[in-house]
Order: structure tokens, then C-alpha cells, then sequence
């Protein structure tokens, strides 16, 4: 699995054909109408961004999408059929959404109250065209519009290249190989017509109304807050500031530059791997101190804050389940000059063992009893901010699929105001997706420091082996 920039990748030219997800009977149930939920607390200030970046015709476009392949030649019916087997599986796909005073509906329609329309494209015949129309569909995607997914393929003789592209609305980066795993499982089902085999999935609305019935009665002097409060307190604000220098001055918004580079190879990485376990830590332990050293070293604090993405699936009905399974927490710890690595994995063991002490308070909740004029201001990101992401796509559905398939996530936004990185590993070795505003000052930061984070981890390979 690669997270790359669809300009990046190699697809061949072929014949296309989409898939438009349609409605066309808007069945009742039995309850008098399409189910009705209320959206997670992601959803539903993802959605008043929109709203209100659409009310002062200033909208930010973005999507996540993936593409991978199918050897051999195309059963088109059995492709459809897996696409549609993925939308009426997952909820929050076939969900209609609706704003609410301050809040987010949305309606789910009943599973055969969906089909698909296909539509032949035409031909695209070099490799520059294929790679522009699907950027171009995959930016059909509207977070105020249904469907919040589109899907296609470009066929060849010898074999398909599957696409699909979702709002963030209903995915995030854990969804995509889940989803490219159940489109190509139930597939090879459906084409020796078989029903696809694949465990029972949980419902991401079930899990938010949930999530909301714990955070219902949180008030801004709740003590479940303290942690909050306390990083607050010393990072100065609610978010922490990326530190190094970006060229953005007083903000705005700016064309985005998206890269993807190798930092460690195969060896390399279980090399480190064996050195974070060996000092009684993990390896995304490592690399979140290895971040922290690299800025340091760039110019930055000894002291590392940031934010951090958790995964709230967990390994029981939701580990398969597409949706924004993810929540946002503070961590900090100390990067002085001078400690060792046990030391600094053991630092940011303890960090991150506080950060799981308070998961049950979600960001969103906290950011708007917190930090309610920048909640009010409606971006999602007030500023360039300090944002640590890591992933071991060897370990998600498919896994094993990897070599045949060639997944690839895709992640795309036209406009922002600092920079963000996503370390991520698969077989061939560690790589990190850097997303960063378009000017000279982000270039040079971003090249010194992904070219430090690459020395230090490998200092961080030598000390271990001393």
C-alpha cells in the first residue's frame, strides 16, 4: 500500500467506465422513512466548514481515494456488483446528510434502496490522460452533496485499474484499504458467483451515537478536560504551532505541494523495530521521537507538542468498518540535547500512556468548550499546526492481497496553511506523504527536516547497536 498523490502513480491507458450511485425509489421502512441518525462530532463540524466556506464562496476541495489492480480480464458485471456490495455494506456510505442548528443528520437508506448506473466513459490513451480525468473525478466528491463517493474503472486487456474517491465526510485514511479489500474480495466472489465471505462490520453511526452519549453531559469545567486544560496551559493555545518557519506570515491559504519520499528501507525499518522493542517501547514510538529530535535539531523546541491521530476501531465489530473512526489528542514530552534513546522512547511511552488515559473525550467536544472563538471561526485549521500521523499498512485488511493488487490511497486537498506529514510502512520499507503550502520557506523546511528525520533515525540505529 502507497499514500501518493495520483499524479505520481503509473496507470496505463484503457477503456473507462464509472459508476453512479443512485436512489431510485427512496423506499420507506417500516418505520416511515429512511433511518434517522445523528452524524459523528468529525462529521459534523467537517460539514459546517463546508457550509460555511460555500455561504462566503470560498470552498476547499479534498478528497481520499484509492486506486488498485485486478490481473486479467474484467468481469464487468462482477465489478459492479462489488462496488455495490462495498456501499450497501458500509452505513455511512449510503447515508443522506442533513444539517441540523449547529449540528448534523443524516438519513440512511435501506441497502436495496441503492443501485448503480454505469457509464462508459470512453477511451483515454496515455498514461498524463488517464491520471487527469481521474483527478478530475475523484474531485466530484462534495461534502454538501449526495453521493459522497464515485467510483470507476480503466479497463485493459490484461487488466483493470479500480478507482473510487470518498469525502473525508465519511472515510479516513484506515477506510480506503478496508474498502479496496472488500470491493476485490467480493469480487473474485462474484465472478465465480459466489457471495463475497467477509465478517460482519459495525455501523460508524452506531459507534458516534455512542461516542455522543458519553460526551453528552461534558461541560467546560468538566475534569475529564484537565488534560486539555493542562497542554493548553503550556503550548500557550489549543493547537500546537508547527515550529519551524513555513513562509504563510499572517496566515491564509495557499496551493498545496504533495510529496512522497522513502525513509528507511525494509531492513532498515525492522532494524528499528527491533531497537524501540528492545528498549521497551514501539516502533511509531521511535518515529514520533525521532520527529521530535529532527525538529528540534531544525530549530525547534526541546520540548515536542502536537497533535496525534487515535484510531477508535479497536479490534472488535468496527475493525473492518468504513468511516472517521478518529480521534485528535495532545501529546507532549521533553527533547533535551543530549538524552539517549531509551530514555527518549521511555519519555514518549509515558506520554502517549496519558494520552490513552483521556481518548474518551474527543477533540471536537473539547475544542468547542475549550477554545470556543477559534471553534467559532469555522476552519479546521487555524494555522500552520504540529500533526504526527504513523500507519503500518501490512497490517490492515488485504494485507496479504498487497503484491497482486498495487493499493494506493490517495490524499488530496486544494488549498491550506501549514504543513502535514503521514509516516506510513509496507513492505518495501517506512515512507512519509508530506502535504505543505506551495512557497520557498515550506520547500527548504520540509527537505531539512524530512532530510534530518532520515539521519536521526538512523543515529537512532547506531546508539541502539552500541
Amino acid at each position: 500500500m502507497l499514500q501518493v498523490a495520483i499524479e505520481d502513480v503509473r496507470i496505463d491507458p484503457g477503456d473507462v467506465y464509472e459508476w453512479n450511485l443512485v436512489s431510485p425509489g427512496m423506499r420507506s421502512s417500516p418505520g416511515g422513512g429512511p433511518t434517522r441518525r445523528i452524524a459523528g462530532y468529525n462529521q459534523a463540524k467537517h460539514f459546517t466548514v463546508a457550509q460555511h466556506a460555500q455561504s462566503v464562496n470560498d470552498p476547499i476541495s479534498s478528497y481520499v481515494a484509492g486506486t488498485f489492480e485486478l490481473p486479467g480480464p474484467v468481469d464487468l458485471d462482477a465489478l459492479e456488483a462489488a462496488l455495490l456490495h462495498l456501499v450497501r455494506r458500509h452505513e455511512v456510505l449510503r447515508a443522506v446528510y442533513r444539517p441540523l442548528v449547529g449540528d448534523l443528520s443524516c438519513d440512511v437508506l435501506e441497502p436495496d434502496e441503492l443501485a448503480l448506473k454505469r457509464v462508459e466513459v470512453g477511451r483515454l490513451g496515455t498514461e498524463s490522460e488517464v491520471r487527469a480525468h481521474l483527478h478530475e473525478t475523484f474531485t466530484r466528491v462534495d461534502t454538501l452533496s449526495w453521493p459522497l463517493i464515485v467510483m470507476g474503472a480503466v479497463v485493459r486487456a490484461e487488466s483493470t485499474t479500480v478507482f473510487f474517491s470518498c469525502d473525508h465526510l465519511v472515510t479516513d485514511g484506515l477506510s480506503t484499504p478496508i474498502a479496496i479489500n472488500d470491493i476485490a474480495t467480493a469480487y473474485e466472489a462474484f465472478r465465480v458467483g459466489r457471495e463475497p465471505e467477509l465478517p460482519d462490520t459495525g455501523s460508524y453511526l452506531e459507534f458516534s451515537r455512542e461516542q455522543r452519549r458519553r460526551n453528552r453531559a461534558m461541560h467546560a469545567d468538566d475534569e475529564r478536560l484537565d488534560h486539555w486544560r493542562e497542554f493548553i496551559d503550556r503550548s500557550g493555545s489549543f493547537f500546537p504551532r508547527f515550529p519551524l518557519e513555513l513562509g504563510v506570515g499572517s496566515g491564509g491559504l495557499h496551493p498545496p505541494v504533495n510529496e512522497t519520499e522513502v525513509l528507511l528501507t525494509d531492513r532498515q525499518v525492522e532494524e528499528l523495530d527491533a531497537a524501540c522493542r528492545a528498549a521497551g517501547g514501539r516502533l511509531f514510538m521511535g518515529l514520533l521521537a525521532a520527529v521530535a529530535v529532527a525538529l528540534r535539531d531544525e530549530g525547534g523546541p526541546e520540548v515536542y507538542r502536537g497533535l496525534m491521530p487515535i484510531n477508535e476501531r479497536g479490534r472488535g465489530p468496527y475493525a473492518e468498518a468504513m468511516g472517521w473512526f478518529i480521534n485528535t489528542m495532545p501529546i507532549e514530552f521533553p527533547v533535551a540535547r543530549g538524552t539517549g534513546f531509551a530514555e527518549l522512547l521511555a519519555d514518549v511511552g509515558r506520554a502517549y500512556a496519558t494520552v490513552q488515559a483521556h481518548v474518551d473525550v474527543h477533540f471536537v467536544k473539547a475544542w468547542r468548550l475549550l477554545a470556543p472563538v477559534e471553534y467559532s471561526t469555522i476552519r479546521y485549521w487555524p494555522y500552520a499546526v504540529n500533526f504526527f500521523s504513523y500507519l503500518d499498512f501490512r497490517r490492515t485488511p488485504g494485507a496479504d492481497h498487497h503484491e497482486e493488487w498495487q493499493p494506493r490511497m490517495h490524499v488530496w486537498v486544494s488549498r491550506c496553511n501549514g504543513i502535514l506529514f503521514w509516516l506510513y510502512r509496507n513492505d518495501s520499507g517506512l515512507h512519509v506523504n508530506s502535504i505543505y503550502v506551495d512557497t520557498p520557506e515550506a520547500r527548504r523546511t520540509k527537505a531539512g527536516l524530512v532530510g534530518r528525520l532520515g539521519r536521526t533515525m538512523e543515529d537512532f540505529l547506531r546508539s541502539a547497536s552500541v
